[in-house]
């Protein structure tokens, strides 16, 4: 009978669901978690380092200057790579708005990567949003979401569909947030003109997550406070948050958490081609973006100098909240993995190291900068200590 590899991880500061736990160990068997193999010598000693779990990515387009909207699977397994290697273990890959055919395509081929085990999902984001608030979306493709038309993108994707954002206020929007929520489809309010009321609405109607809250909505004001008051006030919502010092300042931030609270926010990198990658031209979907300073804005067309996603890697976003954010470690834990892992339905397997998980997990320095990943056993960033 083979041998089964046993990896003993000790001496670090290792983040579990109830706490901190200093000097700690942690056991890998058959790429899980099991338990304390106490008086057992450590393979790896981590003393002065941090465990966490791995990074769980809700929203991103690509990275590694590749993108999941090319319909190339090697192109899609690119951009997973590269986020990986920055300690994202599981990603829900996001398309962006297209013809209804080209995304279906699109579907179908991330779809496929999946299935196999590479992918949580997908996430369709557009073509079902304002054009008042497009963003890096193209005005031309956008569309009402007609409900046979969201139920056509939902098929293509063959049962891995894990989230849509819509702008619920347009026609169809209601009907296709109640389609969505009976599929078990996750309904994202995002890029949208919304109105407070018409945004409680929509999160009656079964809508549970906010597209990167602040950015591509209408602003927080006194008699008008528009959809941030209300998904930030309702607790079925999980609020996406960008924290790359571009798309919202800290202070902002720092209101989310308050009025939400870590168990209802989800750092995504919603991050473009260009994320690990220097300043130049890329693609995102049919736009071409520049980046500049690792701001990402697309460059030419009725929405030039729009902000195109992001640049971040989840590592940094994490190293950005407990250094300069200053959020306690377990808040910037649950907003990277516990929280995201628990709203796409995979919290069985990942998102906390507890006891019979999928070994994922991130190893950081004293400074918290990355210096190892694991993926279910297996590292795919060694560290450089024993």
């Amino acid at each position: 009978m083979a041998m089964v590899e046993r990896t003993v991880l000790d001496g670090a500061r290792v983040v579990l669901p109830t706490g901190v736990v200093e000097n700690g160990r942690l056991t890998v068997e058959g790429g899980r978690i099991v338990a304390d193999a106490a008086g057992e010598p450590p393979t790896w000693d981590l003393t002065g380092h941090w465990i966490v779990p791995g990074f769980v990515d809700m929203h991103v387009h690509g990275g590694g200057g590749a993108s999941f909207s090319s319909g190339d699977p090697e192109e899609a397994l690119t951009a997973i790579r590269a986020h990986r290697a920055h300690g994202t273990t599981t990603m829900v890959a996001s398309t962006v708005t297209g013809d209804l055919d080209d995304l279906a395509r699109q579907a179908a081929v991330l779809a496929e990567l999946t299935q196999q085990g590479d992918l949580a999902g997908v996430h369709f984001e557009g073509p079902f949003i304002s054009p008042h608030r497009c963003g890096a979306h193209q005005p031309g493709l956008l569309r009402d979401p007609d409900p046979s038309d969201v139920r056509k993108l939902v098929d293509a994707a063959h049962g891995t569909a894990r989230m849509m954002t819509l702008a619920p206020e347009l026609p169809g929007g209601l009907d296709s947030v109640r389609l969505l929520a009976d599929h078990g489809v996750v309904a994202a309010v995002g890029h949208t003109d919304s109105t407070y009321e018409a945004t409680l609405d929509a999160i009656d109607a079964g809508a549970t997550v906010a597209t990167h809250l602040f950015n591509a909505m209408p602003p927080l004001l006194h008699r008008a406070p528009g959809p941030i008051a209300a998904l930030l006030e309702d607790d079925r919502v999980t609020v996406e948050l960008i924290n790359d010092g571009t798309h919202l300042h800290p202070s902002v931030l720092e209101l989310a958490f308050a009025r939400a609270g870590a168990d209802r926010v989800a750092f995504i990198t919603d991050a473009m081609g260009a994320a690990g990658m220097s300043d130049g031209m890329y693609a995102l979907g049919p736009m071409r973006v520049e980046v500049k300073d690792a701001v990402a804005r697309i460059a030419d067309g009725p929405t030039a100098g729009s902000i195109a996603g992001s640049t971040l890697t989840l590592d940094t976003a994490f190293r950005r909240a407990v250094t300069i954010d200053r959020l306690p470690v377990e808040d910037a834990v649950r907003a990277l993995s516990a929280t995201p892992a628990r709203l796409l339905g995979v919290d069985d397997r990942v998102g906390s190291l507890d006891e019979g998980k999928d070994a994922d997990l991130v190893v950081l320095d004293g400074s918290f900068g990355l210096v190892g990943v694991m993926r279910k056993g297996e590292w795919l960033v060694r560290p450089e200590v024993r």
